[in-house]
């Protein structure tokens, strides 16, 4: 024995009995250490979550059987019941449920004569699988049928709702319902009648379809075809066109509010300025039949004849296009010629004398006299010797003058109804308007000159006449009651119309209408309108004038 040999042991107990590692440097070279696979007894570690680990379902999950671990597709847990061997029987196995064998795929069977079997559904049949259920005795092969329900009567099918225009009316049949094109008949007719076209052989013929019987009703008159032709040029006019466009006020806080705002706010028209305008649509009334001729009466002197004349015939002129004029016929020295400024101091007298040589309007504007607001005045003679001998012919030949160049014709009478001029006056004048005060003697003579009219056969003047009451002052001590006064008149004439007491006429000097007060202005603009009225018809001609006349 070599002394290697004794050696070895002593060494292999002490490095037995040490704890040194076999790879320290200690440790004999060549020597080998029994390697100890025992764990030293550590703190268990707590599992980390798996991430690819499906989330906690929610309820207990099924106990895998026996077979899916002997088939292999569940692999055993460790400490498990073995499929199989020796340790089989070690632990219970659950009950076996019993599995339904895999539903084959069905495929056609193509029909083999040769083997006997011509029928291709019965081959289909005999190689169908045959489904098998798990026993549930000894004695039935399948589960027992469960008991048939019993029959249990239908609810009613609800009648269809129809739409009705009325929502509180009850619904309609659907043969009630007009129909959409066509003759009104019920529905069911209609339907019959489709079931008879589409019929391949007719087995009786077609119902005939009936008219359905109108509602109760007021008849429907279609007009006529000559009535229902398109519309022209003449509808389109600016009221249709433009029916939101409003006039801009003429005055009073409405104006005001108007300029404030810079036009962008306006407000209606107020009733006053509705009935201006009206006014002045009724003054711009054409003319037919030439000129129209106007008598201002009075057989009392001092009541505003001539202040009436100029104020209606200043109205005239202001609101009109045409030409209007005032002729001075009063015998005894008239004043017409005071209202306004004279611009020549030619007279009618000179008008009768030269009118052989006018041939246009210049030379008859050589012998009138304009105001501000367009009227023209012819004077009379200063010299009452002269004036005195103005007769109904001349008359007759001054209105055959100016017929060619005026419109408009207002006659300043005189206070006689017996006057050589006056005859003529009557003979041509289209309507007179008669002028009196608010007093029992001035009353009285305005309501004698209509009787004396009526006598002379100039009934048709008296029926169409104004009668005016002129200067009549808001504070006056006169207990006259102007309504009898007025209602008296307005039986007998046309029209009757208050001319309130204005300073500016008073003063007797020219007319100017921008000086008058709102309420005298706006009486003379009423006076032209129902003066204005007559304009739309026919005036007399001056030849049937002279035949019917009493005083030529």
């Amino acid at each position: 024995m070599t002394p290697n040999e004794h050696d070895t042991p002593e060494k292999s107990e002490e490095l037995g009995s040490t704890d040194l590692s076999p790879f320290s440097a200690d440790s004999p070279q060549g020597a080998e250490r029994a390697i100890d696979d025992t764990l030293p007894d550590l703190p268990a570690m707590e599992q980390l979550p798996d991430p690819d680990a499906l989330p906690d379902p929610g309820y207990p999950e099924m106990p895998t059987t026996a077979r899916d671990y002997a088939s292999g597709t569940v692999e055993s847990p460790p400490g498990s019941w073995p499929a199989d061997g020796p340790g089989a029987q070690a632990w219970p196995r659950p009950p076996e449920w019993p599995q339904e064998p895999p539903q084959p795929s069905f495929h056609p069977v193509e029909p083999d004569l040769a083997q006997g079997n011509p029928d291709p559904a019965q081959a289909s049949l005999d190689q169908a699988p045959q489904l098998s259920h798990p026993p549930l005795s000894p004695h039935l092969s399948h589960p027992p049928l469960p008991p048939p329900l019993p029959s249990l009567p239908l609810p009613a099918k609800a009648p269809r709702q129809v739409w009705s225009p009325d929502p509180y009316a009850a619904p309609r049949a659907p043969d009630e319902a007009p129909p959409l094109h066509g003759p009104s008949v019920p529905w069911s007719e209609v339907r019959a009648a489709a079931d008879h076209e589409a019929a391949p052989e007719p087995l009786a013929a077609p119902p005939k379809l009936r008219a359905h019987a109108a509602p109760a009703g007021p008849p429907v008159t279609t007009p006529p075809e000559d009535l229902t032709q398109p519309p022209t040029s003449d509808v389109l006019t600016s009221d249709l066109l433009l029916p939101g466009k409003r006039a801009t006020p003429d005055g009073g806080w409405r104006r005001t509010v108007y300029r404030a705002t810079g036009g962008l706010v306006r407000i209606g028209e107020s009733s006053a300025s509705m009935r201006r305008r009206d006014l002045v649509s009724r003054v711009r009334t054409p003319i037919t039949g030439g000129l129209h001729r106007v008598a201002v009466l009075s057989l009392k002197g001092g009541v505003g004849k001539t202040t009436v004349t100029v104020g209606l015939g200043a109205t005239l002129a202001s609101l009109r296009g045409d030409r209007v004029i005032a002729v001075d016929a009063n015998p005894d020295r008239g004043t017409l010629s005071d209202k306004v400024r004279l611009e020549t101091p030619a007279t009618i007298r000179n008008l009768l004398n030269e009118r052989a040589m006018i041939g246009r309007y210049a030379d008859v504007r050589a012998f009138t006299s304009q105001s501000s607001s367009r009227l023209e005045i012819l004077a009379s003679d200063r010299d009452p010797g002269v004036s005195v001998e103005f007769s109904a012919d001349d008359y007759r030949a001054v209105v055959g003058v100016l017929e060619h160049y005026y419109s408009i014709c207002i006659t300043d009478c005189g206070t006689g109804l017996l006057h050589s001029a006056m005859a003529g006056i009557l003979e041509l004048a289209d309507q007179v308007v008669l002028v009196s005060s608010p007093s029992v003697d001035d009353a009285r003579s305005a309501s004698a000159t209509l009787d004396w009219l009526d006598a002379h056969d100039y009934g048709d003047l008296v029926r169409g006449g104004v009668v005016v009451l002129s200067a009549i002052r808001r504070k006056s001590k006169s207990t006259v009651d102007l309504d009898r006064l007025e209602q008296h008149f307005a039986l007998r004439c046309r029209a009757v119309v208050r001319v309130p007491y204005d300073p500016h006429l008073e003063e007797g000097a020219e007319v100017d209408l921008d000086y008058l007060n709102s309420e005298t202005a706006e009486s003379y603009l009423t006076l032209a309108a129902l003066v204005a009225d007559a304009f739309a018809y026919p005036g007399r001609s001056a030849a049937h004038a002279a035949q019917r006349s009493p005083l030529a």
